[in-house]
């Protein structure tokens, strides 16, 4: 059974359908219910079960409630997060209270009520789990108008690593991707400026924007079995950025 949040649209909803396709079941979180809906018959088409939980990530209490609810759990996409780009000088104590509470407090807190889940199962040890923190090119380098972003990235990082060593014993993975600029709802504003466009291009040695079904396909492989000594490691889909 595979939790993802932010399921609604972007990497969590294209990230759900590739889970399903390759056979997990699949439980959506996401605020929006009418979103969720729409990605539940995605998976259903694409073979596999979809149930919903409509919950905003940043109310610790729900989520640990929902949570709770679930009978099993062996995959958590941990994906809701947010960007406000902005030059650092402009960040508003709103804007940094906002990106913080959604990129990195309920990050740990969904991935916290999630390993008490796994934990649950006799056959944990066994059969092992899989923690994939959707996290970004961002949190391995900096950027300009992007401070807050890659600071909460950067946080994540350590949260992987750090979950990685503690949970091991108990076979449970933990691991980060961290994608280049993709075309998702978030980003599509980014991209309809040209100048943003050819600055994002021009830092990418392979000189385009990522593919959804590139970071999609890095999320099934790093669920399954064939990543099941990998551990706390960081998988950058950016077509070199990160090399530079």
């Amino acid at each position: 059974m595979a939790l993802v949040t932010g399921a609604g649209r972007g990497i969590g909803a294209e990230a759900a359908v590739a889970l399903g396709a390759a056979g997990a079941q699949l439980i959506l979180l996401s605020r929006t219910k009418s979103d969720l809906q729409e990605v539940a018959q995605r998976v259903e088409d694409a073979g596999a079960k979809a149930s919903l939980i409509v919950c905003d990530v940043n109310d610790g209490a729900r989520v640990r409630a929902e949570i709770a609810r679930i009978d099993r759990l062996d995959i958590l996409v941990n994906n809701a997060g947010t960007n406000i780009p902005e030059p650092f000088l402009d960040v508003s104590e709103d804007h940094l209270d906002q990106m913080i509470a959604l990129n990195v407090r309920s990050a740990f807190l969904v991935a916290q009520a999630a390993v008490r889940k796994m934990l649950e199962a006799r056959d944990r040890r066994e059969r092992g789990a899989s923690i994939i923190q959707i996290s970004s090119q961002m949190g391995h380098v900096g950027s300009p108008r992007r401070t807050v972003y890659c600071m909460t990235k950067h946080a994540i990082e350590g949260l992987t690593k750090a979950m990685a060593v503690e949970l091991a014993p108990n076979n449970i993975r933990v691991n980060a991707i961290g994608p280049t600029f993709i075309e998702t709802p978030l980003t599509a504003t980014f991209f309809e400026n040209a100048e943003f466009r050819s600055w994002a291009i021009n830092r990418i040695p392979m000189g385009r924007i990522g593919r959804m079904d590139e970071v999609t396909g890095a999320i099934v492989f790093l669920a399954s079995p064939a990543a099941s000594l990998i551990t706390g490691a960081s998988l950058t889909i950016d077509g070199g950025w990160t090399a530079q």
